[in-house]
C-alpha cells in the first residue's frame, strides 16, 4: 500500500472504511492491468519479429531454390483413379458402364455383387473415359454455355438478358452420395433470411446440382433410405430438381448418369426403386486364375505408384475414349427395323414386365452396342446380349424357383427367336420322363404289384 493512500486510510472515520478498501483494489486492479498490457505488448513485438524473419528466411530458400534447381514434373495432387482398361473380368458390368456413357437417356445402372468384387472401382474409373465438358465459370451448376436446357437459375438469366459468360474445359463431375446425407444436402436449400430480408431467392445447391451433366454414384444404393433414394431417381428421370422451401420454388437441370451398387446380403431395393434403374447387373467373385492374378498385381501396382500404372495404361484408356466418342457420334445415326422392335414388346409382354420402361431401355441399350461396335444397324443378336441387363431386375420375383430372372430372360427369348426350340424341349422332356419310367421298372422289386391293368 502506497503512504498516501496508508495515510488516508487511518485518517478517515471507520465508516469509510468500505470505500477506502474499494479504492485500494482499483488501484491494484488498474496496476496489474497495466502490468498485463506491457507484457502483451512485448509478447506481441517479439512474435512480429519472428515471423518477419522467418518470412525472409523462406523468401532467400524460395529464392535459392529456384535459381539453382531444375524444374521437376509436378505431381497430382489427388490420386488418379484405377485405369477401367485394367479391369479384369466383369464383362457384364464394364459393358454396362461404357453403355451409358454412350447414352445416358439408358437411364443409370445398378451393380450388385459380393463384396470386394471391384464395385466402386470401376465405377470411379468410368469417368476418365467421359471427354471434357465446357462450363460457366463460378457457377455451381455445371452450366453448359449455349445450351438453356442445361443452366442454372443465375446464368439462365445472363443468357436471357444476352450477357456473354466466360467458360472453361473441366472432366466431367463425379459426386457420391454418402449414406448420412440428408433431403437438404441432396436437394439443396433455400436461404429463408436473405429471401426476407432482401427479397431474392438465395439458393445453397445440394448434391444433384452438382452433379449435372456428370455421374451420380451412390454405393450402398440399398441402405439408403428409401425417401432419399425415391427423390434422386425422381430428379435422375425428370432431369429436374425441384426445391420448395416457405412458398419459394427454385428448379434447376440435374441431368446426371445414376449408378448404384450395393451387396444383395444386406438388403434389396423396393421393385418400385429398382424400375427406375435402366441396366442392373450382378457380379460375382473371379474364378478365373489368370484373370484374378492379373487383377490382384495390377491392384498391387496402383497401391505402389499409381501414376505409374496410369501411364502405362494410358495408350488402351485413349483408344476406348476414342471408340466411345465415336460411338456417341454414330448413336443417331443407328437404325432398328420394325420387326425387332415388335419382338422387343412381345418379350416385355410374355414376361408380364410392368410399365414400358423396359421397352424403351431394350431399344436404347441395343442402339448403344451397336454404334460402340462402329455399325449401323440392329440386329437379333444385339438385343439378345443387352435384353437380360435390361430386364432382369423388373421381374417378379419367386423365392421358391431355382431359375434367376436372367436365366428366365434368356430362355423366354431363345423361344421367341427360335419356333424349333419348344418342339425340341418337348421331345427332350418326353425322353426324360420314358427313361424316368424305364429305369422304375427295372429297379421294381419281382412279384411286386403294378396297380391295376391298363394302368
Amino acid at each position: 500500500m502506497c503512504l498516501r493512500c496508508f495515510l488516508a486510510f487511518h485518517s478517515q472515520s471507520p465508516s469509510n472504511v468500505w470505500e477506502q478498501q474499494q479504492q485500494q483494489q482499483a488501484c491494484i486492479t488498474a496496476a496489474a492491468m497495466q502490468t498485463s498490457l506491457l507484457q502483451s505488448s512485448r509478447l506481441t513485438h517479439q512474435h512480429n519479429a519472428f515471423r518477419a524473419t522467418k518470412q525472409r528466411k523462406a523468401c532467400v530458400s524460395v529464392q535459392a531454390a529456384t535459381d539453382g534447381a531444375v524444374a521437376a514434373k509436378p505431381k497430382a495432387v489427388t490420386k488418379p483413379p484405377f485405369p477401367f482398361v485394367r479391369i479384369a473380368g466383369q464383362e457384364d458390368m464394364k459393358l454396362a458402364l461404357m453403355l451409358n456413357v454412350v447414352d445416358p437417356n439408358i437411364g443409370g445402372c445398378l451393380i450388385m455383387g459380393d463384396r470386394g468384387t471391384g464395385k466402386s472401382v470401376a465405377v470411379r474409373a468410368v469417368v476418365d473415359l467421359l471427354p471434357e465438358i465446357e462450363v460457366v465459370i463460378g457457377d455451381a451448376f455445371n452450366s453448359a454455355a449455349n445450351d438453356p436446357k442445361l443452366m442454372g437459375p443465375d446464368a439462365l438469366v445472363k443468357f436471357r438478358k444476352g450477357e456473354k459468360m466466360p467458360t472453361m474445359k473441366t472432366r466431367t463431375p463425379l459426386v457420391e452420395l454418402p449414406l448420412g446425407a440428408t433431403e437438404d444436402r441432396i436437394c439443396g436449400t433455400i436461404d429463408i433470411e436473405k429471401a426476407l430480408t432482401e427479397g431474392v431467392k438465395a439458393y445453397e445447391p445440394g448434391l444433384l446440382a452438382k452433379a449435372n451433366r456428370g455421374i451420380l454414384y451412390v454405393d450402398e444404393v440399398n441402405l439408403l433410405d428409401d425417401g432419399l433414394v425415391d427423390v434422386v431417381l425422381d430428379s435422375a428421370a425428370s432431369g429436374v430438381n425441384t426445391v420448395e422451401r416457405e412458398g419459394i420454388s427454385i428448379s434447376h437441370p440435374a441431368k446426371f448418369i445414376m449408378i448404384g451398387s450395393g451387396n444383395p446380403t444386406e438388403g434389396e431395393l423396393r421393385p418400385q426403386l429398382l424400375d427406375r434403374f435402366g441396366m442392373s447387373v450382378m457380379v460375382t467373385t473371379l474364378q478365373d486364375t489368370k484373370q484374378r492374378t492379373a487383377l490382384v498385381m495390377d491392384r498391387m501396382a496402383y497401391e505402389k505408384d499409381p501414376d505409374a500404372l496410369v501411364e502405362a495404361a494410358r495408350p488402351e484408356q485413349e483408344k476406348l475414349m476414342a471408340k466411345l466418342s465415336d460411338a456417341r457420334a454414330r448413336l443417331p445415326k443407328v437404325k432398328m427395323s420394325m420387326d425387332l422392335q415388335l419382338l422387343i414388346s412381345e418379350l416385355c409382354s410374355r414376361l408380364e414386365v410392368d410399365g414400358l420402361r423396359g421397352d424403351l431401355v431394350i431399344n436404347r441399350a441395343a442402339r448403344a452396342l451397336v454404334a460402340y461396335e462402329g455399325r449401323n444397324d440392329v440386329t437379333q443378336k444385339d438385343i439378345e446380349r443387352v435384353v437380360s441387363m435390361c430386364l432382369n431386375h423388373r421381374m417378379r420375383k419367386d423365392p421358391l424357383d431355382p431359375i434367376d430372372n436372367g436365366t428366365k430372360v434368356r430362355i423366354t427369348f431363345r423361344r421367341l427367336t427360335d419356333p424349333e426350340m419348344v418342339k425340341r424341349e418337348a421331345i427332350a422332356l418326353k425322353q426324360k420322363e420314358d427313361a424316368e419310367k424305364e429305369k422304375a421298372k427295372k429297379s421294381a422289386p419281382k412279384g411286386a404289384w403294378g396297380g391295376l391293368p391298363g394302368r
